[in-house]
């Protein structure tokens, strides 16, 4: 394995539609498949307002992963952002389910390339 920088794992991260958030449910692990978007300031994910992970996440250091791997030959990357959730209301005022906006603040940024 290679360890990318920063702007490179940042640039593979944006490739990917879909990463793992993983934060902690009553002191236990929990990993939720979400989809995803890299803006300034960090990676924003959607949630429904009264949902476990809207709960779990508000103001905790959490980790995201995203990764592309050949299944073929184990070539690829990943990257994993820690950093510290905040969620927020969603801005569309017409959406009756209540999402919400969780932005993760990217504090650390692993990136590896798989060879």
């Amino acid at each position: 394995m290679r360890e990318l920088d920063r702007k490179r794992s940042l640039e593979l991260l944006a490739r990917a539609d879909v990463g793992r958030v993983v934060y902690t449910v009553d002191a236990l692990p929990a990993v939720l498949p979400v989809p995803f978007r890299l803006a300034p300031g960090g990676v924003l994910l959607s949630a429904p307002a009264g949902s476990e992970l809207a709960r779990a996440v508000d103001g905790a250091v959490i980790a995201f992963e995203a990764d592309e791997v050949d299944g073929r030959d184990g070539s690829g990357w990943f990257v994993t952002v820690l950093g510290r959730a905040q969620v927020r209301p969603a801005t569309r005022a017409a959406d009756p389910g209540g999402t919400v906006r969780i932005r993760i603040r990217p504090e650390l940024v692993i990136g590896r390339c798989l060879a």
